[in-house]
């Protein structure tokens, strides 16, 4: 038996192997080679930086086992190419945090061209290049030759341009997706968006189920509702972002049938409510956001009665959702199968919302931006099954407490609240202990509201959160130790709130923690090791404006984690340079400013990171030279240290957007640096207070982007360079306190954004050109002192209304004040300031903040961040003659005044205290006369006066400020009173006095009416007594009885 069994085993054997055998080369040839050759036509023309088509090699390999690529088991045609970008995580959500979403987004998305080749893929069914970055390139038209096409899904690859009307050939295809569903400028670059002027080939493809077209403009198509009512099959349809302007309320809805999702959100249509699209029963999801629609309220009342299959209503931005009568007609009729409601943005009032109830299947509620002055009335629904809710920048609910608003929350047995968004609302009061019993809470953004008192303890109770945020409160006390229980926890931000003590060692148990940020409060103490035990997951660290000192206990400490943002500001981390941040190898920004390192930097700091594109190091005193530093960093600040050497060629490739090598002690020639090939992208420059020397270098045409230059305080001589006059987008120049000399270049005029120019403490001569006025109108700041200017001051310079600072000072100017400074707007109270005019915004790193040194109450500060609050008028030390000119009493909003040290004459103008908030006043040293005005006691701010040395007479006016300042503010005058020690005499009137007041000789006219008067008198009375005795009788008897009484 086992003798005749042992033939028919091996002869079974032998036939397995060879099918197997015989399987293995027809796989071997599924793949068809000109199907093939067309495929590596194609990648030919990809730029794959990821390595993505790394298995599509070899003359003869399987086509059919290359990466994104399928086959048809029977004929061996393609008919599926599958190559989104980003594993098609277009919007970033597949991804840990934004930082490796965006490293993903340089490496990982396909770019370059799109080979026609793929027609000769005649089986092709599927066509999927969505997420990748053809830069801007059109849609290719020999797309629509692939005729057996089900579905072609290019959206969110960087295409622009008009879409080929061609695509209309494409009579099977049932899914197509061109849209963009993000901002083009944002992603992809400066590309111009996809458009389509004619939709009409859309009404070809008849057996289309899925339409989106997001974000292509479809302005001119006036047509599109029209041709999208001829699609029987569409299910679903997405137009959101089109600038579409207009829906015919008169075309009928027949052949929509089977749409069940509509997105029509972020299109202005600015109209009444189309009723058309009411009309469509079958839609499960509505989305209408941003749309405009507004009333008659009464039409729009019953417009959800026939959607019984609404599952998701989507209406924020929409002015006919604001009435009571809609609501309570969309109560009435689908209310009870919403699942998602987003009414925010709507106007809607707590009288309202009172009008919506029956909301019984509801898990998403979106009530932000709307005029609630209570919380959710608890017959909207069923709360305690809510899974989201935003009531986001409710402002007219500002001061409520948390408790009040999260009351009904709180009331359930086991609330299912996952995303809770109360952020921007102004809320008041304490963090509730009872948000521990939120505990399926996912989301809790408090952010930006009025917060008081310390976090509780209970919040460890939340063991799902996900993100946690109540930066920007003014939450005080301890870090609770609880922290550490949030095991889920992957975003955390404390920052902008008051909170102190040490931070807890739990912190370092978050092991999924991916951003903590506790930046500007008030924490201190010192950070070891355990802080940061087991944070693996750790991305992005901030921890800047805290009194934290950070002690690893041991010398060669290897964190856990590798950041990609890292900002410990204002750290102690010196004096040694701490060499555990070399081991951070995936840096992008580093911060580590004001940080007490004072030891050199070691040389091996630059070749440690590869992608470090933002560093600060300043405000320390780091030691060394600088050799060559990488060419991707984009913002490098390292002023304020004690760095030296020559600036050679420090930089092989790009310039950062924003460099900052100030106050160092930098020395040689600024030409290798300023002079280097190629034209610079930098946007800031400052080399100010370092010892450069030799001229400026006439090269400027290679930085044609700079807004901010800084040379300030060093050893610079010669002129100042013509070509400083091409940077056409320099907003502050600043040269002052060198050695430049000549005149100043006529082609500066053509810096007509020019908001600064500070050319103090240099040796310039001339006269002070008319341009500056009638060109760089824009200017805020002009200081010009202590040079050689000579000549009066040009009337043009009165067209700088929006003049802040104006600096004259010590220079040889004469002339008389000109009388149109009344047209200072800024300085006189017509115009405001705007916010941010001395910040100067650049890519990378924010504003660079202007600084001005300026001689203020008799000292010299250096103003910074107060700079735009500065009022300053200084035209001391010059030679100007004549009057004080009236029209300066209207620069009301002026704070420093200072005309000393000239040859002014006459009275100083009597409106003068209608500078109210002048707070320095100097006007010694000239010739001016008469009295102080009684208007300075109005001057109440004053902390800074003198009129010394002046031919001025009579009583200091009494008032709250002048009487406390030092007697010598006084001096070199005949002035008299408090607070001098002259006494002023009392003024006691005589002869002299009446005769200049008018009575020259003897009043003849009074001694004549005198004596008549006497005359008259005696004959009236004393002669009828002494000729009547019955008269005298009566008189004596009269008077005896007044004695008697």
């Amino acid at each position: 038996m086992s003798r005749t069994f042992s033939p028919l085993c091996l002869l079974l054997v032998v036939t397995l192997i060879h099918f197997c055998y015989s399987n293995q080369n027809f796989h071997d040839q599924l793949c068809l080679a000109d199907e093939r050759q067309a495929l590596l036509e194609f990648k030919h023309g990809i730029i794959d930086e990821a390595g993505r088509l790394g298995s599509w090699a070899g003359e003869e390999s399987d086509c059919c086992t290359w990466a994104g690529i399928a086959c048809d088991n029977s004929t061996g045609h393609v008919h599926r190419i599958h190559l989104p970008g980003l594993d098609g995580h277009c919007d970033g959500q597949g991804f840990n945090s934004y930082d490796d979403y965006e490293e993903a987004s340089k490496f990982h998305r396909l770019r370059g061209d799109l080979n026609p080749s793929l027609l000769h893929l005649k089986q092709l069914r599927h066509l999927d290049l969505s997420c990748n970055d053809f830069g801007g390139i059109q849609v290719p038209s020999f797309i629509s030759s692939l005729g057996n096409l089900r579905y072609l899904n290019l959206s969110n690859s960087g295409f622009g341009g008009v879409i080929p009307p061609q695509l209309g050939n494409l009579s099977k295809v049932h899914i197509l997706s061109l849209g963009n569903n993000f901002d083009v400028e944002d992603v992809y670059g400066t590309y111009e968006s996809t458009s389509m002027p004619n939709i009409q080939w859309l009404s070809s493809l008849r057996l289309l189920t899925h339409l989106d077209m997001n974000g292509v403009d479809l302005s001119k198509a006036i047509n599109w509702f029209q041709v999208i009512n001829t699609l029987p099959s569409l299910v679903e349809l997405h137009l959101s972002n089109c600038e579409l302007l207009h829906i015919d309320p008169h075309v009928p809805i027949h052949n929509l049938t089977s749409l069940t999702l509509l997105d029509l959100s972020f299109n202005d249509f600015n109209s009444f409510v189309p009723r058309s699209i009411f009309s469509i029963t079958s839609l499960v999801s509505l989305d209408l956001r941003g749309c405009n629609f507004h009333g008659p309220v009464l039409s729009s009342a019953g417009i959800f009665q026939n959607m019984t299959a609404l599952k998701l209503l989507h209406v924020s931005g929409n002015g006919f959702m604001n009435s009571s009568l809609v609501l309570k007609g969309l109560s009435s009729s689908v209310a009870s199968n919403l699942v998602s409601l987003d009414i925010s943005s709507c106007g809607i009032s707590s009288p309202i919302l009172d009008s919506l109830y029956n909301l019984t299947s509801l898990h998403s509620l979106y009530l932000s931006r709307n005029q609630l002055t209570k919380t959710i009335p608890k017959s909207l629904g069923n709360l305690c099954n809510l899974r989201y809710l935003d009531m986001s920048r409710i402002r007219a609910l500002q001061n409520s407490s948390l408790t009040y608003i999260l009351q009904s929350f709180f009331e359930c047995k086991s609330s299912a609240l996952e995303w809770l968004l109360l952020f921007s609302m102004g809320l008041s009061g304490h963090l509730p202990d009872q948000l521990g019993k939120l505990i399926h809470l996912l989301i809790l953004l408090l952010d930006n509201n009025q917060i008081v008192g310390t976090i509780p303890n209970s919040i460890g109770h939340l063991s799902s959160m996900r993100v946690l945020s109540f930066s920007s409160n003014l939450i005080s006390g301890l870090i609770p130790f609880s922290v550490g229980q949030l095991s889920s926890l992957e975003y955390l931000d404390l920052s902008d709130n008051k909170l102190n003590g040490s931070i807890p060692d739990s912190l370092g148990q978050l092991s999924k923690l991916m951003e903590l940020d506790f930046s500007y409060n008030f924490l201190n103490g010192v950070v070891t090791e355990a802080h940061f035990e087991k944070l693996v997951s750790l991305k992005h660290l901030n921890g800047k404006g805290n009194n934290l000192t950070l002690r690893p206990r041991l010398s060669n400490w290897n964190p856990p984690f590798q950041v990609y943002k890292l900002y410990l500001n204002s750290w102690g981390l010196g004096p040694k340079f701490p060499l555990w941040i070399q081991l951070q190898k995936d840096l992008i920004e580093l911060d580590i400013s004001n940080t007490g390192i004072s030891e050199y930097m070691p040389q091996s700091f630059w070749r440690s990171f590869t992608n470090l594109n933002c560093l600060d190091m300043s405000k320390n005193r780091i030691q060394g030279t600088l050799l060559v530093i990488p060419s991707t960093l984009r913002l490098l600040d390292l002023s304020s240290n004690e760095f030296g050497g020559k600036l050679s060629h420090l930089f092989d490739g790009m310039f950062p957007i924003s460099l900052d090598l100030s106050n160092n002690f930098f020395v040689g020639s600024s030409h290798p640096l300023l002079c280097s090939n190629g034209v610079k992208e930098t946007e800031a420059l400052s080399l100010g207070n370092n010892n450069l020397s030799g001229d400026i270098p006439e090269c400027w045409e290679k930085w044609p982007r700079l807004r901010f230059l800084n040379l300030n305080n060093n050893n610079l001589s010669g002129r100042i360079p013509s070509t400083l006059g091409s940077l056409s987008w320099l907003g502050s120049l600043s040269m002052g306190g060198n050695n430049l000399s000549g005149r100043l270049p006529a082609s500066l005029m053509n810096l007509t954004n020019l908001v600064i120019l500070q050319l103090g403490r240099n040796k310039l001569a001339g006269s002070i050109p008319a341009w500056l006025g009638m060109k760089l109108s824009l200017l805020r700041l002009l200081n010009l002192r202590s040079n050689n200017f000579h000549g009066d001051i040009p009337h043009e310079l009165c067209y700088l209304t929006t003049i802040q600072i104006l600096d004259l000072a010590d220079n040889n100017l004469s002339g008389y004040i000109p009388r149109c400074i009344n047209n200072f707007t800024v300085i006189s109270g017509k115009e405001n300031v705007p916010d941010d005019q001395f910040s100067f915004y650049v890519v990378y790193g924010g504003a660079t903040i202007a600084s001005e040194l300026l001689v203020t109450k008799g000292r010299e500060d250096t103003y910074s961040t107060i700079l735009e609050l500065v009022m300053l008028l200084d035209l001391s030390s010059n030679n100007l003659f004549g009057d004080i000119p009236n029209e300066l009493t209207t620069l009301v909003m002026l704070k420093s005044l200072n005309l000393s040290r000239n040859e002014l004459t006459g009275r100083i103008p009597e409106k003068i205290g209608d500078m109210t908030k002048l707070e320095s006043f100097d006007l010694s040293f000239n010739k001016l006369s008469g009295e102080l005005p009684v208007s300075l006691s109005s001057l109440s701010f004053l902390s800074s006066f003198n009129v010394s040395y002046n031919n001025l007479t009579g009583r200091v006016p009494s008032g709250t400020q002048l009487q406390g300042f030092n007697e010598s503010c006084f001096f070199g005058n005949k002035l008299c009173g408090d607070p001098l020690t002259e006494r002023c005499a009392v003024k006691v009137p005589d002869t002299e006095d009446q005769d200049e007041e008018g009575t020259h000789g003897t009043d003849w006219g009074l001694i004549i009416s005198t004596l008549l008067g006497l005359v008259a008198g005696f004959w009236l009375v004393v002669a009828p007594l002494i000729i009547s005795r019955s008269w005298r009788t009566a008189y004596f008897r009269f008077f005896s009885k007044l004695r008697c009484n």
